[in-house]
């Protein structure tokens, strides 16, 4: 069903809700997940992964999901009392800058009877090659690779991945980009000239930042506008807007 051109008025939570929200020391959590399980698209999209590399059948183990600010602090400090600070702090976020509190994380481990829930061995060979090459076509990008752990601050993590959503997976991939740096980039996009992202089926993903309306107060609201398309999809960024993202037929010249 196609989606005339149309505005939505977002209220301030909106900004902290949706599969792009930035979750790090500088922007915790705002707002808590739905129930105590993965966000339900997060979970369609990993099963289809897991099915299409064949790592339905055992060979993956999904290590870790959703966690509640309660348990994150468990882990934190567990880890920190068993293997010091000092390697917390590189592999652990502190409770409440988790991403795993969103429901959009997962941390996956070759199946093992010894598998490390810290550090799970994720090589880069066999099913769990066929994972991560296949990854960003349903939406995951492995959240935490080595050469951005200045930015991100978290070091090198084989076996996170963070679901973002399509075709935000292979926008990211393509250009090298961590969360961070694909939040800026995004920013740079307004309705009115937006980022045009060519998909593999010959359609168009047109996308774009909407500044969130800081005149409107803590409550307030932000008037969003919509270009139309095929779909469109509206996520906070947990930062300082929302980005819209519209499928629509490819612009012939």
């Amino acid at each position: 069903m196609r989606v005339a051109p149309h505005t939505l008025r977002l209220g301030r939570e909106a900004l902290h809700r949706g599969p792009l929200i930035l979750v790090n020391q500088a922007h915790p959590v705002r707002v808590a997940a739905d129930g105590r399980t993965l966000d339900a698209t997060c979970r369609r999209q990993l099963d289809a992964l897991l099915d299409a590399c064949g790592g339905a059948n055992g060979r993956i183990r999904l290590v870790s999901g959703y966690r509640s600010r309660e348990e994150q602090t468990r882990i934190y400090d567990t880890s920190a009392a068993e293997h010091g600070l000092a390697f917390t702090q590189q592999y652990v976020a502190r409770p409440g800058e988790s991403e795993h509190q969103t429901g959009l994380a997962v941390d996956v481990g070759e199946e093992r009877p010894d598998v490390d829930f810290i550090r799970p061995d994720f090589p880069d060979t066999g099913v769990c090659g066929a994972f991560r090459r296949q990854a960003a076509a349903y939406g995951f990008v492995q959240r935490y690779q080595a050469d951005k752990t200045p930015i991100t601050q978290i070091a090198c993590e084989p076996w996170h991945f963070r679901y973002v959503g399509a075709p935000h997976a292979a926008i990211m991939e393509a250009r090298g980009l961590c969360l961070e740096e694909y939040t800026a980039f995004l920013a740079g996009y307004a309705a009115a000239d937006p980022y045009v992202h060519l998909l593999e089926d010959g359609r168009e993903a047109h996308l774009y930042h909407v500044p969130a309306d800081e005149r409107a107060g803590a409550d307030g609201v932000t008037v969003v506008p919509v270009l139309g398309g095929e779909t469109c999809e509206v996520s906070g960024n947990n930062v300082d807007g929302y980005v819209v993202t519209c499928l629509r037929e490819r612009r012939r010249a």
